[in-house]
């Protein structure tokens, strides 16, 4: 195995908690509408706002269009509820910030729509060498083309990436890719799993 000189970290669900459960509720109460017809309406329209292939009011207009209720009234109600669902977990900003001074490059692939990447480019994190959006790359997990993306701008090869994501279907794309990865499971698992690649 080739020595690893980078880490790529997953944001919701592995930098901060899962945001979907809360992103759900804020906006199915924002809708009047119950939480299973948001999600089966939110899965049919989701994908080109997470690619940025259409505008957040492009995306409302098709949901409530769908759903038969009126459009939000707020000037982004997808901010309004990612700021609200937003729990970060210190200890893998701790960790990140710490392989960055050991001498890793580090990047954050995440698949986002724009009000979120907005949101956190607000928050000026300073550990990411590399930040991924699909929203601004119009491609998503599992896609190969976005951890190729990802490597190319670390300047590494794939096999010299770890990939640290919640989601086995992103962990697959990426080992398709030629990627390391690490199913995250817990702060202390993935600690031990870098270590037995070699991470320190």
């Amino acid at each position: 195995m080739e020595a690893i000189k980078s880490v790529i970290f997953d944001w919701g669900g592995v930098l901060i908690e899962d945001p979907a459960p809360s992103l759900v509720k804020y906006c199915s109460e924002a809708l009047a509408v119950s939480k299973e017809d948001y999600i089966r309406t939110h899965d049919k329209f989701s994908a080109d706002f997470e690619k940025g292939l259409v505008s957040e009011d492009t995306f409302w207009e098709r949901m409530c269009g769908e759903l038969g209720v009126s459009t939000p009234k707020v000037s982004s109600l997808w901010a309004d509820a990612f700021k609200a669902a937003y729990v970060p977990r210190e200890e893998i900003f701790s960790l990140t910030a710490g392989l960055g001074k050991s001498g890793y490059k580090t990047a954050l692939l995440s698949n986002t729509e724009e009000p979120a990447m907005q949101y956190f480019h607000q928050l000026s994190y300073d550990m990411f060498d590399v930040l991924v959006f699909s929203c601004a790359e119009g491609t998503s997990k599992p896609e190969r083309r976005i951890y190729e993306l990802t490597v190319q701008r670390l300047g590494v090869e794939a096999g010299q990436s770890v990939f640290i994501d919640d989601k086995p279907e992103y962990i697959r794309g990426a080992k398709q890719a030629g990627l390391n990865t690490i199913l995250f499971e817990s702060v202390s698992q993935v600690k031990n799993e870098l270590a037995g690649l070699g991470v320190k």
